[in-house]
């Protein structure tokens, strides 16, 4: 055997051997540059984002993707920077030629991992699904949202989510809001996106039709527009699993996390009450 074929081979193994996010990182890392599968098959779309220094580990996330059990129809990356659009990253350039789709968008905040792709469609023939930049998924994690899709397909899907707390006609404060823990269906189940979370067609078709108030309403909270649009237009939302998942996140991703500001600055909050209006309030409560 080729001394560099084995070397290839131990620092493969060693990887694998290796427990926690920072070996499955490396293991994506090396596998970028090594394989030549498709990123593509026959799944729902997977539409994402990053910016900044992001750009340069977001890789080892569409790895994790690519390496599902299912794999998307689409898999698009929507970058605001036209000089990284046009010569990405070689990590990128790898992808690229394995059917990633790397295109330019206007930056609108977090919304920006679905926002333009509603814009570049007339129709939409498959669900959308939204993932973040800095998660490593699991292999079954598509998989099993096109699954539930097939059983579930006029329902908002998702691997996490909280229930919405209301007192006295009012939404009580984010963090006072708890993870749920079932599978039954309901506009209280408020879909986080950082574990990823199923759209389907009809309700892409109504979320276009929207356009981009979100910008006035919740600019950096999508979640917060997402589940108001979707009780807006009588869509429950189910968590697949009873228990709700959180995955392991790339390494030295986490010092700019919007969570700070959103979840433990209040930013929910703030933009929940500007987004909220009585008839969606009425339609909470009627759940």
């Amino acid at each position: 055997m080729p001394t560099g074929l084995r070397t290839l081979i131990d620092t493969m193994r060693g990887i694998v051997l290796g427990d926690g996010a920072s070996a499955r990182s490396r293991r994506m890392a090396l596998l970028n540059r090594v394989t030549r599968t498709p990123v593509t098959g026959d799944g729902p779309v997977v539409s994402l984002t990053t910016h900044g220094d992001r750009v340069r580990r977001v890789h080892m996330t569409i790895e994790t993707i690519a390496r599902g059990a299912v794999r998307p129809a689409e898999l698009v990356l929507w970058l605001d920077d036209p000089a990284v659009v046009a010569r990405p990253p070689r990590t990128l350039r790898r992808l690229q030629r394995r059917g990633l789709q790397v295109r330019l968008s206007q930056n609108y905040g977090p919304h920006t991992k679905y926002y333009p792709y509603l814009l570049a469609r007339e129709a939409f023939d498959r669900p959308l699904v939204t993932a973040d930049d800095d998660m490593l998924y699991p292999v079954a994690w598509l998989a099993d949202l096109a699954d539930a899709h097939r059983t579930h397909p006029d329902e908002v899907l998702c691997h996490r989510a909280r229930r919405v707390q209301l007192r006295d006609g009012r939404i009580e404060p984010y963090l006072t809001w708890p993870l749920v823990g079932s599978t039954e269906p309901s506009p209280l189940n408020f879909a986080t996106g950082v574990s990823g979370a199923l759209y389907p067609p009809r309700f892409l078709i109504e979320l276009k039709s929207l356009g981009s108030g979100f910008l006035d309403a919740c600019p950096r909270a999508d979640d917060v527009w997402l589940h108001w649009a979707a009780v807006r237009a009588g869509y429950s939302i189910r968590q697949i699993d009873p228990e709700a998942k959180n995955y392991p996140t790339v390494p030295q991703t986490q010092d700019d996390a919007l969570q700070d500001d959103n979840v433990l600055g209040g930013g929910n909050d703030a933009q929940i009450a500007a987004t909220y209006t009585g008839s969606v309030i009425r339609d909470l409560l009627g759940a």
